[in-house]
């Protein structure tokens, strides 16, 4: 397992905006696949954006628009800049590394998001 180390969480209106971030080692983190993915309470986590070392996102769809994946590869780390956000986004966030070319799939601690008046 290959630490990945998350912040950002934290209690948030209706509306407002969070950045999380998720610093990963210099050895796997220009070969991988990073991932922000996430989980509510009863339901089953779940992908919430993705990023390929070349730049290409994708989204789920109850998100575009609203989050954005970037990756700075001279820091090591993986952002998702949340606006927007809405009660229903509120879940424990965990950021995600696949190794390309191998089944290394490495997880975060998790990082809670509460979106709450």
């Amino acid at each position: 397992q290959v630490p990945l180390v998350e912040s950002g969480g934290g209690l948030v209106q209706p509306g407002g905006s969070l950045r999380l971030s998720c610093a990963a080692s210099v050895a796997i983190f220009s070969r991988s696949v990073m991932g922000w993915y996430r989980q509510a309470p009863g339901k089953q986590r779940g992908v919430v954006a993705r990023i390929s070392t070349g730049g290409t996102t994708t989204y789920a769809d109850d998100v575009k628009g609203r989050f954005t994946i970037s990756r700075d590869n001279a820091r090591n780390t993986v952002y998702l800049q949340m606006n927007s956000l809405r009660p229903e986004d509120t879940a424990v966030y965990y950021c995600n590394a696949k190794l390309t070319g191998t089944l290394s799939d490495n997880w975060g601690q998790g990082t809670q998001v509460t979106v709450s008046s």
